[in-house]
């Protein structure tokens, strides 16, 4: 069986603007995945998240693109956020606070945790500092 991959927010804006300089490494790494058929997760917070941010860059017309490939591919998985994942970020977040880790950081490292997952299309060093492997560094 193929390992999982999860895609942060970072990831994801690298995958889809092709102005951001982590473009090239994160289309090439997204490629060797699929050569390999691995399983892409990713959180309703990191879609959430990177919507947002897509808007705040300018990049809004992108926010289609990045629908169309996360509910139109089985490869994709979305964990989402119910009340009992919800509490245990909130725990971790808690516990966390002297680190400068947002609300959905602490939940990607708690889902991350629960699926085993090691690697994340990331730049975000955080995932590195939570002892993650961020693929965009």
């Amino acid at each position: 069986m193929a390992s999982e991959l999860f895609v942060d927010t970072s990831g994801f804006f690298a995958l889809l603007a092709p102005r951001d300089n982590k473009h090239d490494l994160a289309s090439q790494t997204m490629r060797q995945a699929e050569k390999e058929k691995r399983r892409l997760i990713t959180t309703d917070h990191v879609l959430d998240e990177t919507t947002t941010l897509l808007k705040a860059r300018g990049e809004g017309h992108l926010a289609e693109s990045l629908f169309d490939r996360v509910f139109g591919y089985t490869a994709w998985r979305i964990e989402w956020t119910d009340e009992k994942r919800f509490a245990i970020a909130r725990a971790f977040f808690i516990k966390h606070l002297d680190q400068a880790w947002s609300f959905t950081d602490c939940l990607s490292f708690c889902v991350m945790k629960q699926l085993s997952l090691r690697e994340a299309l990331t730049a975000d060093h955080h995932f590195h500092q939570a002892g993650f492997v961020a693929l965009l560094k």
